[in-house]
């Protein structure tokens, strides 16, 4: 068990390395767009925009690039999503959910089907095995938990009947401009 603590240098390209195993084998050009994204997680999609922005969880799918396109998300992207959605419910201050989610992605956490996240309300704290959770409740640190791999099925049930989208080398607006042109 290893409390998850603030670190500045956690790099927020690294969020694809936060879950690999344990997850579908899903094709990496292939993604769902953002009202997907969020309705699947349990978010606005405003809630879903800010966060991208402000680089707590980005698509690694496609990024925005401009106006008139569309950020894709992958089916890791939207666990991560409804992660920080839970932490929230909870009352999990935001700055400690960046730091969660950063310590997390160094962690490299390897069977997340084992993994649950725990917290007494100030500090989270990562738990790989039933002892660890015990140990920390026995302790009365622990008020919550967060099974992950429970998440995860979660997650991937709702994605079931959701479209998931190709990433193309020409962006929607310019497509539509193309699609104009030939009318």
């Amino acid at each position: 068990m290893s409390e998850l603590k603030p670190d500045g240098d956690a790099s927020r390209y690294g969020q694809e390395l936060l879950f690999t195993d344990g997850m579908p084998e899903l094709d990496e050009h292939s993604g769902f767009r953002g009202a997907v994204a969020a309705r699947a997680a349990g978010i606005s999609y405003r809630q879903l925009d800010y966060w991208a922005r402000t680089e707590l969880v980005q698509p690694t799918v496609r990024g925005a690039a401009g106006s008139g396109s569309q950020r894709l998300y992958g089916f890791r992207d939207i666990l991560v999503l409804k992660l920080v959605k839970r932490l929230l419910d909870t009352g999990i201050s935001l700055q400690q959910i960046r730091t969660a989610v950063n310590q997390l992605r160094e962690a490299g956490v390897s069977d997340l089907a084992q993994t649950t996240l725990m917290s007494d309300g100030a500090s989270v704290y990562l738990c790989t095995s039933n002892d660890e959770v015990i140990d920390l409740v026995s302790r009365g640190q622990g008020v919550f938990g967060i099974a992950v791999g429970k998440v995860l099925r979660e997650v991937e049930t709702s994605l079931v009947e959701l479209k998931t989208e190709s990433v193309d080398a020409t962006d929607e607006l310019a497509a539509r401009r193309i699609a104009r042109k030939i009318s």
